[in-house]
């Protein structure tokens, strides 16, 4: 199955290259496991959200290396050999790993848990070079005067 990613590349700003490697990734990748969606707050603000169901803080670690965010969950061994005989098992309760490329200038800036979804909030921030600023325009005379214009009616 193929995704089109490209309506995202014009609403986003910050996670382009994201986006082309997640189509790379997704094409490569059968696991799908944790889902997750990623949206946008605000004009510089992102939000990954992982339905990570069963897995509580301790068992979650989200990391940032090399503008990669690493996402693990890792069930505990006390919980695999649970006495309980499940009849049928539809929550996951497996180890996962998923990694997203981050693009230049993006930070986390929090994860929170909330009803077995792992929030992970993002930001874009340029630096203070790479930020768009106004050049006024001079009117190209010296010392800040207008220039004199000599507007005197010529008779004929």
């Amino acid at each position: 199955m193929r995704v089109d990613y490209s309506p995202l590349y014009r609403s986003t700003v910050g996670f382009d290259r994201l986006f082309s490697l997640l189509d790379q990734t997704v094409s490569n990748e059968t696991n799908s496991y944790p889902p997750y969606n990623i949206e946008r707050t605000g004009e510089n603000a992102y939000r990954i959200t992982m339905a990570v169901a069963g897995f509580g803080p301790d068992e979650l670690n989200v990391e940032t290396k090399n503008h990669t965010l690493h996402v693990r969950g890792d069930k505990s061994a006390d919980a695999k050999s649970d006495t309980r005989e499940l009849l049928y098992r539809g929550i996951a309760a497996r180890n996962f790993e998923r990694r997203f490329q981050l693009a230049d200038y993006v930070e986390v800036v929090g994860a929170s848990m909330e009803n077995g979804l792992l929030h992970i909030d993002l930001k874009r921030e340029l630096p203070e070079a790479m930020r768009p600023r106004t050049i006024s325009i001079s009117n190209g005379a010296t010392n800040g005067a207008a220039p004199a214009i000599d507007v005197e009616a010529k008779k004929a």
